[in-house]
């Protein structure tokens, strides 16, 4: 499967588990040995998951409108959505 990573990284996040070199090694390492084909990988450093006009964001766009990858591999959904765990479990998402 052809897969493109993607990170994000907000102003809030400053603990480093959640740096974006950790999401693309966490990413990574998960398609290797799944056996996966990175054929890409973007990220978004200090930007708010609430605006969708991101330079990270906008490549992988590009890249699905191409047609060139199957999936899209973050560290969490909340990468993209720009929803942080509090946000999930006030919505009845998480517990």
């Amino acid at each position: 499967m052809r897969v493109w990573i993607y990170s994000r990284l907000s102003n809030d996040d400053d603990c480093e588990m959640n740096s974006l070199l950790n999401q693309q090694e966490i990413c990574q390492t998960f398609a290797e040995r799944q056996g996966h084909q990175v054929i890409g990988q973007s990220s978004d450093d200090n930007a708010s998951g609430m605006n969708f006009s991101r330079r990270g964001l906008d490549e992988l766009t590009v890249a699905v409108d191409a047609g060139r990858l199957d999936a899209v591999f973050v560290k969490d959904c909340c990468a993209i959505m720009g929803l942080n765990q509090k946000d999930l479990e006030n919505q009845g998402i998480l517990a």
